[in-house]
């Protein structure tokens, strides 16, 4: 029996070893793809002026769609942002989706908004809309008040009300570069049959200086579980969203910055009520109509245009935020299971959906029951030397090495960061998330999966705090 015990411990051992082999193998060539990818958009930037891009007669107009809830705290600032963007020609539709705060009142005090009678066509169904305002010194903000009905149908309500071709799905308390709209429609002049959705980078506003609703000054935040989310974040975007997207294999564009056709959206039904990841749930709808219809199509990712967005520096709100992007990853997969090793879907059902079932959806699980069997090991005295030397090289060391590549691919990319001992920190925090922080989340993750099967459907709440203001000039 022990004998039996001991080669299925074997067995168990190998298959881990070889997962974590696998997923930072993959790991390891997005991040060589981002590299490319990366290059070849600096390249490019060379001999493309944007902005006289943008002086063209033909520029496609967006519309700038942010639902809100409860954002009293940073919602002045986040609309003063989008009234300072760069672009020829856009609109503001502002949703304010039943806040129970005090949102309505300091959006309407602020920017003179008075109630109107504008009539728009309901593409989609909402929740019902009590008004539409618009403002008396902004002309290019709308607000939509409504019942609440959650962030996909806030999001549709904007759909509705919106008047063009292009529109811009953002989060309200986020804060956008002036330019961001610039880089972002770029792909959509240059390739308008194909290019049907772009992602750009989010990065986080914790630790950030912001005045006239822009980001006047870089910095890192004291709380280390920002620091270690800011690492995560240059990970997830520019060693992994970059290289899927140079594979065509981009199942996510972030909720919180993403551009989009809105004839294509519209087809599709528009963002999913139900759905728990709207993001994800819609780009896969998107995906599915567009490989059925047999339509060549393009999804991408943008590495410099920049939304910066608050990261939860408690662990009650990490736990909330990740388990909800965890349920909601589960139900697309789920709702999408006909599509996995699908030729009919292309890259779509051959590669990009089995990688995320295989190495974001199961990986907690799997990770998970490798420190498992390295703990159990421990304590019965069979820890198998090569196994234990090859389990800390793949879990941790290429995990640092990946993390530490991130911080590096962002001093190629943007260097946003100024200061050297800021560079340094996020170093240490790229060693030390890997030394804990990982592992939490792992458990966060699968706490996720199990709160799926039993039927959770909630958001769960995140603390929201006051951007840190530059102090004025006098």
């Amino acid at each position: 029996m022990t004998s039996f015990l001991s080669g299925v411990f074997k067995v168990f051992e190998n298959i881990v070893l070889a997962y974590f082999f696998q997923i930072n193998l993959l790991y390891a060539l997005f991040t060589v793809l981002s590299i490319a990818g990366i290059s070849r958009h600096r390249t490019l930037l060379k001999y493309v002026a944007i902005r006289d891009l943008f002086a063209q007669p033909l520029v496609k107009p967006i519309s700038v769609i942010a639902p809100a809830f409860n954002e009293e705290a940073t919602i002045v600032e986040s609309v003063r942002s989008l009234l300072s963007l760069e672009y020829p020609v856009y609109e503001i539709v502002l949703v304010n989706d039943g806040s129970t705060d005090k949102t309505l009142d300091r959006l309407i005090e602020t920017f003179q908004l008075k109630k109107t009678k504008k009539v728009f066509r309901r593409a989609v169904p909402t929740k019902p809309i009590r008004g539409i305002y618009v403002s008396a010194i902004e002309p290019k903000l709308i607000l939509v008040d409504k019942v609440n009905g959650k962030k996909a149908d806030a999001l549709n309500a904007g759909l509705n009300v919106s008047r063009f071709p292009l529109f811009c799905a953002i989060d309200c308390d986020s804060v956008i570069d002036r330019d961001a709209l610039l880089k972002m429609a770029r792909p959509f002049h240059e390739d308008p049959e194909r290019t049907v959705a772009v992602g750009g980078i989010v990065r986080l506003i914790n630790g950030c200086l912001v005045r006239n609703g822009q980001v006047r000054k870089v910095g890192l935040p004291r709380s280390w579980l920002a620091r270690f989310q800011i690492v995560e974040y240059l990970r997830a975007f520019l060693g992994g969203r970059m290289g899927l997207s140079m594979l065509n294999s981009l199942l996510i564009i972030s909720g919180a910055f993403g551009l989009f056709r809105k004839d294509i959206v519209l087809q599709c039904g528009g963002y999913g009520p139900e759905a728990i990841g709207e993001d994800m749930d819609l780009v896969l709808r998107i995906r599915r109509r567009l490989h059925e219809q047999k339509i060549p199509f393009r999804i991408g990712f943008i590495p410099d245009p920049v939304c910066w967005t608050q990261a939860p520096e408690s662990w009650k709100s990490l736990l909330n935020q990740r388990n909800r992007w965890q349920r909601g990853l589960i139900q697309v997969l789920h709702r999408n299971a006909n599509m996995i090793f699908n030729p009919r879907y292309g890259i779509t059902g051959l590669f990009a959906l089995p990688f995320y079932f295989i190495f974001e959806m199961m990986s907690p699980l799997i990770e998970i029951a490798g420190y498992a069997v390295f703990a159990f090991s421990i304590l019965t005295g069979n820890l198998s030397g090569p196994f234990a030397l090859w389990f800390f090289f793949l879990a941790v060391v290429l995990g640092v090495l990946l993390s530490i590549s991130s911080i590096i691919l962002e001093e190629y990319s943007e260097r946003r960061f100024p200061r050297l001992a800021d560079i340094v920190i996020l170093f240490v925090c790229g060693v030390m998330e890997n030394l804990g922080y990982r592992q939490i989340l792992a458990l966060i993750r699968a706490k996720g999966l199990l709160d799926y099967f039993r039927g959770k459907n909630e958001w769960g709440t995140i603390e929201k705090k006051k951007f840190n203001l530059e102090p004025s000039k006098t």
